[in-house]
């Protein structure tokens, strides 16, 4: 059973939305009208899913839904009654996986959820890919300023540096890249 976190921003129009998630069996775990408390009751609670229902996201919930994003990843729907364009890429770029106009039968909720997630695990999956890409380049571009002061310190070639780098991080159980940030550092001290 998947839990959900409501934000609604009328509470009125809430009760018919409540209803269905919980006839499909999602267990509800809070329901908030204030955008800016998001970011506490998701950590706090640990949604698997965040639900909107609103006319339009407003600036307070979109600056919300970007806090949840950095701070506490969830998958989000948004069902909202606002087609325009510019507000479905500013809810996108906010972090909301599912955008759906005009309305919420029951028989449209899961799947609309299931995509949901599953666009946001293939999210969450591409921008771990993309840090790790990230930290890579930039521990290679560490040993290679490591290695070029090796060089130039102890008159050796490319891979006799690049060894005797190895050799070291080997012989003090480190990473490479420590090995390297050291060697920079000590570098630095003399210069």
């Amino acid at each position: 059973m998947q839990s959900i976190l409501l934000l609604v921003d009328d509470a009125s129009r809430a009760a018919s939305l409540r209803k269905i998630l919980e006839s499909l069996r999602y267990r509800i775990v809070d329901e908030l009208q204030d955008p800016a408390a998001l970011s506490a009751a998701a950590a706090r609670h640990q949604p698997d899913v965040i639900v909107l229902r609103t006319d339009s996201p407003t600036k307070p919930m979109l600056d919300a839904l970007r806090s949840l994003s950095e701070a506490t990843p969830r998958p989000v729907v948004l069902f909202a009654n606002d087609p325009s364009r510019n507000v479905i890429r500013s809810a996108v770029d906010a972090g909301v996986a599912a955008y759906v106009v005009d309305g919420w039968s029951a028989e449209r909720v899961t799947p609309i959820i299931d995509a949901a997630c599953a666009r946001f695990e293939a999210y969450e999956a591409v921008r771990k890919e993309l840090a790790a890409t990230q930290n890579k380049l930039s521990e290679r571009k560490v040993i290679e300023k490591a290695k070029g002061i090796v060089m130039q310190q102890r008159g050796l070639t490319e891979d006799h540096a690049y060894a005797a780098l190895r050799k070291m991080a080997m012989d003090q159980n480190l990473e490479l890249a420590e090995v390297a940030r050291r060697v920079i550092a000590v570098a630095q001290l003399l210069a």
